[in-house]
């Protein structure tokens, strides 16, 4: 049965709302202002015709729109889309009682994206090789992508020869690919046995111009040249699955916004800090202590730091900082912290951090309500916030980082 609704406002996901008797229905791919056929079930509406169209829409760059998960805002105007973007910031804030100075959201370019998750899964006689659909394990295979820089774009034929050939019967295949300095870097989870045939034959296939490392289910098989990422000049090599921010400018606008909040401080601790990102930036200037719960990473980033001339002293520490938190007493000794954890946030380290002298603390979040939920614990415990400013990072997508700068 079909519906004519009018779609009122948007949804921190993307996605129009309307109200039928009083409960919200929510309708992908749809904006403010229009009238809209759907057919409902449940909460959310399937959209079959858009019988009166906003001002905003404009037609979608790229032919999977509509079926492929990973880019649900292409129908949006660049001014809308930058500033629902900026909305999601400030209304997570605003929920939790603050109301900081939301700067302009920092934009992301087309091609930009240098990694990649790929998903394949055998369908009867088929693989079914590309992204999620989105809300679904449906997989919708795909032939181009606007969003990945164009080392991946223009490889998608080789990454699905490389799927098919180490696909499981039963399980879905995970293919994590991201665009390094040394070349290529395919991490494959969830693959079939490699039996002597199968290592052959997906050894041959990744002997391939431009790669540099294929490792399946944690093991390295191939490595012509070890990955390297580039953080401000210093070669960083990236172990396997390794966390990265996903686009290299959106990076380095976070380090713009957040290293100089720290101005002449003495001490700084880069906690979740991953392979360094931040962590070898403020070296260039401060003394520095990361801490971060991942070995590889850690070792990723002494190696790194070893033998550049001009940083400051690096330490580094393995701590699981949801279940262990630098306490007040540890925190004390640092005139700065920053702090860059996964979506789930840092929660239990904020409330060490709000009892703390630390004087300067800079958040990098990539979820704005835990983001939010962390400041109103620094706010409580004394800290003035000083500014958030929204990064894209996942271009077309509902979802936006946020750095947030914090003053005792």
């Amino acid at each position: 049965m079909t519906e004519r609704l009018t779609i009122e406002t948007l949804g921190q996901k993307g996605d129009g709302i309307a109200h039928v008797g009083g409960a919200a229905v929510f309708v992908p791919f749809t904006l403010p202002g229009e009238i809209v056929e759907i057919e409902r079930q449940g909460e959310r509406g399937r959209l079959l015709q858009v019988e009166t169209a906003s001002p905003e829409r404009v037609e979608a760059p790229c032919p999977h729109f509509g079926r492929c998960g990973g880019c649900e805002l292409q129908h949006m105007s660049d001014s809308a889309y930058r500033a629902f973007k900026r909305e999601t910031v400030v209304e997570a804030f605003r929920r939790v009682g603050l109301e900081p100075q939301v700067a302009d959201l920092v934009p992301c370019a087309p091609h930009s994206r240098r990694r990649a998750v790929f998903s394949a899964l055998r369908v009867d006689s088929r693989v079914l090789f590309g992204f999620h659909e989105a809300l679904s394990h449906r997989i919708a295979p795909i032939s181009t992508c606007l969003v990945t820089v164009p080392e991946i774009a223009n490889r998608l034929d080789f990454f699905e020869k490389l799927a098919v050939a180490m696909i499981d019967r039963k399980r879905e295949l995970r293919m994590v690919v991201t665009y390094t300095a040394a070349g290529l870097d395919i991490a494959v989870s969830d693959a079939a046995r490699l039996d002597d045939k199968l290592r052959q034959r997906v050894l041959s296939l990744a002997l391939a111009p431009g790669v540099a490392r294929l490792a399946i289910d944690g093991e390295t098989i191939v490595e012509p040249q070890a990955p390297r990422i580039d953080v401000d000049g210093i070669g960083v090599p990236l172990p396997p699955g390794a966390f990265l921010q996903a686009v290299a400018s959106a990076e380095g606008a976070m380090a713009e916004i957040a290293l100089p909040h720290f101005g002449k401080a003495k001490q700084v601790a880069d906690l979740f800090c991953g392979v360094g990102t931040f962590t070898l930036r403020l070296a260039r200037r401060h003394p520095v202590h990361g801490v971060e719960f991942d070995s590889p990473a850690l070792a990723a980033l002494d190696h790194a730091r070893r033998g550049i001339p001009g940083l400051k002293p690096v330490t580094t520490e393995r701590r699981d900082l949801f279940r262990r938190p630098m306490t007040t007493k540890e925190l004390n000794r640092f005139d700065g912290v920053l702090f860059d954890p996964p979506r789930a946030g840092a929660e239990a380290q904020c409330r060490e951090l709000a009892k703390s002298t630390v004087k300067r603390v800079a958040a990098v979040s990539c979820n704005p309500a835990s983001l939010a939920r962390d400041a109103a614990i620094l706010v409580e415990g004394g800290y003035k916030l000083l500014s958030v400013t929204p990064i894209d990072q996942f271009l077309w997508s509902h979802h936006v980082e946020a750095v947030a700068l914090f003053e005792r």
